[in-house]
């Protein structure tokens, strides 16, 4: 009984030290940042990629292009740039839901 005692003792000082309070709320902010940046450097990616035919980006004039029978290597770094980016962003979103599930508030 003593011993869960102390460690619920140990375990609420642990969650209100300030050193500790000021660095998960600087993590945070960081990964809520590394999101924002990441989401509109997404989007511009995107709207980078040429269209392949149908859908929206042939209304768009994105079907007008002549196909030179295969991606070039500016399309391949386009998609190589497009998933790095996307996986810094599913980091960013992992790291803050866990921020938020195991801190309380």
């Amino acid at each position: 009984m003593c011993i869960a005692a102390t460690t619920r003792t140990e375990l609420a000082h642990a969650q209100t030290t300030p050193g500790l309070t000021d660095f998960v709320t600087a993590v945070r902010i960081s990964l809520q940042v590394v999101l924002v940046i990441t989401s509109m450097f997404q989007t511009l990616l995107i709207l980078l990629h040429k269209g392949k035919g149908g859908g929206l980006s042939d209304m768009f004039g994105g079907g007008v292009s002549s196909s030179l029978g295969g991606s070039s290597v500016a399309e391949k770094n386009l998609d190589r740039f497009t998933i790095a980016v996307g996986l810094v962003w599913t980091a960013a979103i992992v790291g803050l839901g866990l921020i938020e599930r195991f801190t309380t508030s």
